[in-house]
């Protein structure tokens, strides 16, 4: 009898280990998973919603916060994964060619597009090719582009789409090198991942400059109705 506990207190640690080794493997499947298929749940509003309240909920007060509150009807239709940049585009801003041929204004841009670096600008910026048309759109990031260039050409030029970071562009609008009164639409690059699996909101300085600059301007905006919400 005196064995007996012996026995069951070896076969635990054992047990342990194997359920510790299967859930890694389980862990690692999981990951390579969503690379092979990339089916990760499209991004929603209430994706964004909830952000904002986790990242204010703790310090400000309730009616602080809803203030900060996004409705369902600040938001554009959000891509439901099967889009191209280009159609998702199409689909949320039929009107394209009329609102392009009707801004005139310098100083800022019809269409603001936000993603976590100056390479996936790049990357965005061709790929709505197809939508663009000869609209002129500027590069809003600040890797090899000084803020000073960037604002003497908004200052110069009459441009429909800005494509950048959220720290850049959040400096421009504090700089007012860049004023958001005839910004209509907002597309937060939010789907994408990169090589390490994250997304915009999953890189801490990202995250943080995107909510910065929502809380600044955009959220006001979205609020009166001037600007809609996209979720890429």
């Amino acid at each position: 009898c005196a064995l007996q506990p012996t026995e069951c207190f070896l076969s635990q640690p054992e047990e342990k280990q194997e359920s510790t080794v299967k859930a890694k493997k389980r862990k690692k499947k999981k990951i390579s998973d969503i690379l092979e298929k990339s089916a990760p749940k499209p991004g929603v509003p209430a994706d964004l919603q909830n952000l904002l309240s986790q990242h204010f909920g703790e310090n400000r007060s309730v009616i602080e916060i809803e203030e900060l509150k996004l409705s369902d009807s600040c938001f554009l239709p959000a891509n439901d994964l099967t889009h191209s940049f280009s159609s998702y585009l199409k689909e949320i801003c039929p009107k394209w060619a009329k609102l392009r041929k009707n801004h005139k204004e310098k100083k800022s841009v019809v269409m603001l597009v936000i993603c976590s670096s100056a390479l996936r600008s790049l990357e965005l910026i061709k790929s709505m090719t197809a939508f663009k048309g000869d609209c002129r759109v500027l590069k809003l990031f600040a890797k090899h582009i000084k803020i000073k260039e960037q604002m003497s050409m908004l200052e110069k030029g009459v441009f429909h789409i800005g494509v950048g970071t959220p720290g850049r562009v959040k400096a421009l609008v504090e700089q007012d090198g860049l004023c958001l009164n005839s910004t209509k639409y907002m597309i937060l690059d939010w789907n994408w991942r990169d090589q390490k699996l994250r997304r915009m909101m999953d890189i801490p300085e990202i995250k943080k400059e995107t909510i910065d600059l929502l809380e600044m301007s955009i959220i006001k905006l979205c609020r009166e109705g001037s600007v809609k919400l996209g979720l890429f």
